[in-house]
């Protein structure tokens, strides 16, 4: 409820209940309590709490998202969109009619020729998804995945696409789709943030305002955990400070805020309160999440926890990269255990401008084994019904070679925003489909378009939300995540 809301509700109980006595106080109190006016006993400290438990606008199909964000395009044509053409047009120009009005980062119109595939594609699944040789563990989870072929997206820079993709936006100081969620439907965790960040690699050229909560209350920002060592920083005690020193200190400093609440109403008091309470759970619980000491031998091979990276990798590459990134996703299923509400797990960089071929082996690598047992552990756990899964990035790469100035050979693609893929698993998604169609080289969505926005309002009806009714007043307007566009993809929702 919006503290404004909230002041007018409490005035009102305030009246009646000093307007009353005896007998007639404690029928009111029954009456208000019945009617869920006032809470019950140790209820009414977790309703004032900003990340309560909040119902939809409807019964929801998902619960959770886990959502593997791969920054800088990953190339569908040589994972998701097999394209035999482009090997028979390799070193071809195409017509002007294709390039013209089109802006590149970095390819030169006049010299560009298409680009072949040297990937193969295998039928997977009952369903007969058509896959790289890259995603052989993926491949194996295909009945469980809703791939779309025909993503759109209006942007051809990373920045103001990562924008788009996280936020809706291009535009900075927008809520990120973690904090929708989060501040639509609260947490079901006590003690961790309801949306929690995990980072692989050297880290998203949009950074932190892929998760940030914008114009939303800070206390659905996405809250960035580390994979070892304390998960957030200075989260541990300085020495001499006891636990009950803390609590005396934190229930000191929330009495003041609650004052200044009260005489203000600004909602990031509000926020602040809940944080130092959420942190002080957070040295107990943190620590536990991360201690994978009690996952089975089987479970951490599974992922593939301990793994060492191969040679190269060059963009994706990080010490210990591949050993990151299973973790953060076994971490990322025991959050959603843990009733939190949303996980980003970010990989930088897939943005394969050159070496191609290379790099995005390393990269899939990295991400094929630990995303396929991410989707095959939550099944076997009864959590992927409830839980959504998604693969994307901010657009995909262009059927040319880039052939950028400086450059002697043509071995990387540029970046493509017109016609890309994603996929989803879990979470009420309807698995073992491929939506839309491209050209015969991969230029344009010739079935089914699926913007950003379209994409954006699925998910949130997957979460029980009308996605034109979640909105949040700010500056005079009603801002939403899908703007003021946005059409549900229904063939995706089982």
């Amino acid at each position: 409820m919006h503290p404004i809301l909230e002041a007018i509700e409490r005035s009102r109980r305030d009246f009646l209940t000093s307007s009353a006595s005896g007998v007639g106080l404690v029928a009111l109190a029954s009456l208000l309590r019945d009617q869920g006016a006032i809470a019950r006993g140790d209820e009414a400290g977790r309703r004032s709490d900003p990340l309560a438990p909040r119902p939809p606008h409807f019964e929801p199909r998902a619960k959770a998202c886990i959502c593997i964000y791969l920054e800088g395009g990953p190339s569908q044509i040589d994972l998701f969109d097999p394209k035999p053409e482009l090997n028979r047009l390799d070193g071809q120009p195409l017509p002007e009619s294709f390039t013209k009005n089109v802006r590149f980062a970095f390819i030169q119109k006049e010299s560009a020729t298409v680009m072949g595939c040297p990937r193969v594609f295998s039928r997977r699944g009952e369903c007969g998804m058509e896959l790289s040789d890259f995603l052989p563990n993926l491949g194996a989870c295909a009945d469980d995945i809703a791939l779309i072929r025909s993503m759109q997206t209006d942007q051809f820079n990373h920045h103001p696409g990562q924008l788009l993709m996280n936020t809706g936006s291009a535009m900075f100081g927008r809520p990120s789709l973690g904090s929708w969620l989060t501040y639509g439907l609260g947490s079901e965790s006590e003690n961790l943030p309801g949306y929690v960040v995990l980072n692989t690699g050297r880290g998203t050229s949009g950074g932190a305002s892929n998760w940030s909560s914008g114009f939303l209350p800070s206390t659905y920002s996405g809250v960035l955990f580390r994979n070892q060592g304390d998960p957030v920083l200075h989260l541990g005690n300085p020495p001499g400070i006891s636990a009950r020193i803390q609590r005396e200190t934190i229930d000191a400093v929330g009495a003041l805020n609650a004052r200044r609440f009260d005489a203000v109403r600004d909602e990031e008091i509000q926020s602040r309160i809940a944080s130092y309470e959420l942190a002080f759970r957070m040295q107990r619980s943190a620590p536990e999440l991360i201690d994978l000491s009690g996952e089975s031998r089987e479970t951490l091979d599974l992922y593939g926890v301990g793994r060492d990276d191969p040679e190269g990798g060059g963009r994706g590459a990080g010490p210990g990269v591949y050993h990151q990134f299973a973790t953060n996703c076994l971490l990322a299923r025991r959050m959603v255990e843990r009733g939190v509400r949303f996980v980003n797990i970010y990989h930088a960089s897939w943005d394969h401008h050159s070496n191609i071929d290379a790099e995005l082996k390393f990269n899939c690598g990295m991400a094929d084994r630990p995303v396929a047992a991410l989707i095959t552990d939550l099944k076997r756990r009864g959590l992927l019904d409830s839980t959504l899964v998604l693969w994307c990035s901010e657009f995909g790469r262009t059927p040319l070679g880039e052939n950028r100035a400086g450059y002697k050979t043509v071995t990387g693609r540029d970046h493509h925003p017109f016609a890309f893929s994603l996929f989803l698993a879990g979470g009420g998604v309807k698995g073992g489909q491929v939506i839309g169609k491209t050209d015969p080289i991969g230029w344009n969505v010739v079935e089914d378009p699926v913007h950003v926005h379209d994409y954006h309002a699925t998910i949130l009806k997957l979460f029980g939300f009308d996605h034109t009714r979640l909105t949040y007043r700010y500056q005079g307007r009603d801002f939403r995540l899908t703007d003021v566009a946005g059409n549900v993809v229904d063939r995706l929702i089982a």
